[in-house]
């Protein structure tokens, strides 16, 4: 086109008139948005935009490079996807150093029945919708559209797998997703928690099995974790209630938080299966359990592509339904003979504290637990594990594990809330109403838009700052002071 005179104003016409049209665009697309808000159904993705706004905000979403073992950066997509490969498969595939069991134990033979209808009807009613899917690509939501005929399908289904022990080989497959863990080089894959994306419906049958299993397997009430009617709070306060009595009557207790290494990933599957068969589990259900973990094998989906598949040989399935029922069975078994009775002894999941009178009688414990948990393949972490006495006299001295001192620490992060030597909450309440005030903003720039309705900006109002699921957790377990209320009053 000739830049004569005529033909540059027709251009400037035709660019005003795209911007114009861009810009009824978007604010059709708004509006529609903000219809949608405005409604029961997109309440939710008001939540959703704020979370997203959040991220954008941080200075770390993806990495691209990744630092190798010898802490040299690396920068090709060949060379980033071989390292996530390498680390994911040695950590999954390293078993710890234990005995081998002499003894046997009795299976239980038993008849099973046969999955029922309403069984699969609960465990879909548990499957939270929304979540990534797995290889297979088949969301939970399909099995929830699809009403009683996806029932009677999965149920029969279902019954086809329990009855042949065998489970479709695409079930077998999983994809691995590192998750920064908000600490530590960002750069090094040790700082990354991985989590398998796994078919939806073979969550589902793990669902209707884990149901089974929970009826016949009895956990001890030492176990707080994923178990009913127990959560971090009831741990949480049973500790803090335990430091207080003992700092109101100007005694010592001595307290050791146990740090497992790598503890879900290093349960050796042998273990697996004796500590199921300890626990009366029917074989049948042994035997299905073993199908849902062999020949399993996954794929890292990290920010420069997908790695090669390899096999996932050792420890429980990250991201699984039913491993933290069956790590809650290997704990409950392996510290049979060691642990005491609660508050003395608590765990969720793999997070352990030990609590004693006495500096020697918590110092004989811990050397008890780290014999039980690593002849047994699970091993202590000796510089994570730390050690804590309250209402200290001068001179009590520390605690050793192997002839090494454990870290000494005035205060101690237990399962989120910030336990302190001296008996107090001050500081877990400063960190409380902090991240209050951090949820509050990252709703804050959707709150500031004009044309989001009055009753969904006060529903956010009340949700981030009257009724904070932080408020509501910290009010549950600690004892309120005069200047403790004034600060959560802030």
């Amino acid at each position: 086109m000739d830049r004569t005179e005529e033909n540059r104003q027709e251009y400037k016409e035709l660019q005003r008139r795209v911007k114009r049209e861009v810009s009824k665009a978007k604010q059709k697309a708004y509006e529609e948005l903000y219809t949608r808000l405005d409604t029961r159904e997109g309440e939710k993705d008001l939540y959703r935009l704020a979370r997203q706004r959040d991220r954008d905000g941080k200075d770390v979403q993806q990495v691209r490079v990744i630092k190798d073992r010898d802490g040299r950066v690396l920068t090709s997509e060949e060379s980033v996807q071989r390292r996530w490969k390498e680390y994911f498969e040695e950590l999954m595939n390293e078993e710890n150093e234990r005995e081998k069991r002499v003894e046997g134990v009795n299976s239980v033979e038993q008849k099973v029945d046969k999955i029922r209808k309403d069984e699969v009807r609960k465990a879909l009613k548990r499957m939270k919708s929304g979540k990534a899917v797995g290889p297979d690509d088949i969301p939970v939501e399909v099995w929830k559209c699809l009403g009683e005929a996806a029932v009677e399908f999965l149920t029969s289904l279902f019954n086809r797998v329990l009855e042949s022990e065998r489970m479709p080989e695409e079930w077998r497959r999983s994809v691995l997703v590192p998750i920064f863990k908000n600490k530590g080089d960002v750069q090094s894959c040790s700082n990354y928690r991985g989590i398998k994306l796994m078919s939806h419906t073979m969550k589902l049958w793990e669902r209707v099995v884990e149901a089974r299993l929970r009826k016949v397997v009895e956990i001890c009430e030492q176990q707080y974790g994923f178990m009913p009617r127990k959560s971090t709070t009831g741990a949480i306060f049973a500790l803090r209630i335990l430091m207080e009595k003992y700092r109101d009557g100007q005694r010592e207790l001595h307290c050791v938080f146990v740090d497992l290494e790598k503890a879900c990933d290093r349960v050796p599957r042998e273990e697996l299966w004796y500590c199921m068969r300890k626990s009366g589990v029917v074989e049948k259900y042994v035997r299905v359990v073993q199908d849902m973990y062999e020949r399993s094998r996954t794929v890292v989906r990290c920010a420069v592509g997908q790695t090669e598949e390899f096999k996932v040989e050792v420890g429980l399935h990250q991201g699984s339904a039913l491993s933290p029922f069956l790590f809650a069975i290997v704990m409950d078994q392996l510290s049979e003979e060691v642990r005491q009775e609660s508050p003395w002894t608590m765990m969720f999941a793999d997070d352990i504290v030990i609590c004693s009178e006495s500096r020697e009688q918590v110092e004989e414990n811990l050397e008890r637990w780290r014999f039980a948990l690593e002849r047994r393949g699970m091993k202590v972490s000796g510089s994570k594990t730390e050690y804590m006495c309250v209402n200290e006299r001068e001179g009590s001295g520390t605690v050793r594990l192997q002839g090494e001192e454990v870290k000494k620490v005035q205060e101690f992060k237990y399962l989120g809330s910030t336990v302190q030597s001296n008996g107090e909450c001050g500081k877990e309440v400063k960190k409380r109403v902090q991240a209050g005030w951090n949820g509050w903003r990252k709703v804050w720039g959707v709150l500031c838009e004009r044309k989001i309705s009055a009753r969904i900006k006060g529903k956010v109002y009340r949700t981030v700052s009257l009724t904070h699921p932080i408020n509501l957790f910290i009010h549950s377990f600690i004892h309120q002071t005069v200047s403790l209320r004034f600060n959560l009053s802030l």
